[in-house]
This record gives C-alpha cells, structure tokens and sequence, in this order.
C-alpha cells in the first residue's frame, strides 16, 4: 500500500502577537481628560453664578417693578396695622443709594428664594412707615444681580431713599463696618428712633463676614 504524504495544514495566525501592556501614561491620560470635564464644569457654574442668576433676578425685578409702578404713582396709600407682613417674595418697595447707582425693587423676606428676587426685607424687624424702629435689608453681593455689589462704597453722610406704597422714607448714612457674620443679628436690633440698617456678604465671595451700612430717617420738610 502506497504511502501517501498528506500536507500540513497552513498557519492562520502565525506567531501571537504580544499582549500590549496598559503603561503609566494611559492612567495620566483619563486623569487629565477627568480634570478637563471638571475644569469645565466648574467653569460653567461659576458663569451661571456670576452672570446666568442675574438673569434670573432681572426677570424677577422687571415683574415686581410693573406691579409697583401700578401704586407708587399715586397718593401714599395708609398703613397697615403694626406687624402685618406681606406674602414673602412680593414687593416690598423700592430701594434708591446714588452714590452707588443702587434702584431696585426689595421684597418682603430674606429666605433663599426671596432673596433671588431681589434684596429683602427682615420680616422681624421695623416698617419704615412705622415712625420708629430698625428697618432691615439684607441683598446679594455677588450673585442674583448683586445688588449690594457696591456697598463698601457707601460712605457716611450719602443718602439711602425707600419708595414704597405707603410713602417715600430717606435716609442718612450714619456708619458703616464690618463684622463677622456669627452674631451679626446684633445690627437688628430694635431702635427707639426710625433706622435704617442694610447688611452682604464681606468680602465678595465669601461669607465670613458682614458689611453693615445703618442710616437715619430724615424728617420730613414740615
């Protein structure tokens, strides 16, 4: 019987190629791909604190203005009983400092969602239609419009001017300072006399201090 030589079958793969190995670079690599992702991010929050919640105020204020400008046009309306307050957020009135270019609508409360409006009114301190007592205002300074962006600037002797519904109150400046904000609720205090008192956020962009601006009403020309 004849031998017959069969042929080895061919190689397919030939040798196997080497594993590639995962070197140090490739860790470095997502490493900074992640720091670029975060960087832009934080980046993108930054833009919507500084610029994209002033928007949000702006649209807030021009509402607010539209519904004042219905009542300040006309003959101071009369005051309600002591101690009533407003639906927190609503218009409050208008808070005028040119030395600092300030005109803006203030609104009744100072919790977070009043304050995106707008500066706000402590709702346990003074009205100034009251005749006496420590109105306050708290305000952003570096977000939501920040409208207290300036009020470092404010010096003693300029004038501060509240129109609202039920009248038109103005205000010296008799001191301002700085403090640290654990206890800072001394500033409202209740006054005999009618005060004024306007609190931010010191420095700019941080909270561990407060900028206290405090004025007095001035009389009315008899």
């Amino acid at each position: 019987m004849d031998v017959v030589d069969t042929p080895a079958p061919a190689a397919t793969g030939g040798a196997p190629a080497p594993r590639r190995r995962l070197g140090w670079r490739t860790p470095v690599r997502w490493f900074g791909l992640l720091c670029l992702v975060g960087a832009a991010f934080f980046a993108g929050y930054v833009a919507w604190l500084l610029w994209g919640t002033g928007l949000e105020t702006r649209a807030a204020q021009d509402d607010l203005r539209a519904e004042l400008d219905r009542v300040l046009g006309g003959p101071p309306a009369e005051a309600p009983p002591p101690g009533e307050r407003a639906v927190p957020g609503s218009a409050y009135g208008v808070i005028q400092i040119p030395s600092i270019g300030v005109d803006v609508v203030v609104v009744e409360g100072t919790d977070h969602t009043s304050l995106k409006k707008g500066p706000g009114h402590y709702p346990d301190t003074a009205d100034p239609w009251d005749g006496t007592g420590r109105v306050g205002i708290a305000g952003h300074r570096t977000t939501y419009l920040a409208p207290f962006y300036d009020l470092d600037r404010v010096a003693v002797g300029d004038a501060i001017v509240l129109l609202t519904e039920y009248g038109r109150f103005a205000y010296e400046v008799t001191d301002t300072s700085v403090i640290p904000s654990a206890g800072s609720g001394v500033v409202l205090e209740q006054t005999r006399r009618p005060t004024l008192v306007l609190t931010t956020c010191h420095p700019r962009f941080s909270s561990a201090e407060r900028l206290i601006v405090e004025a007095a009403l001035v009389p009315a020309p008899g």
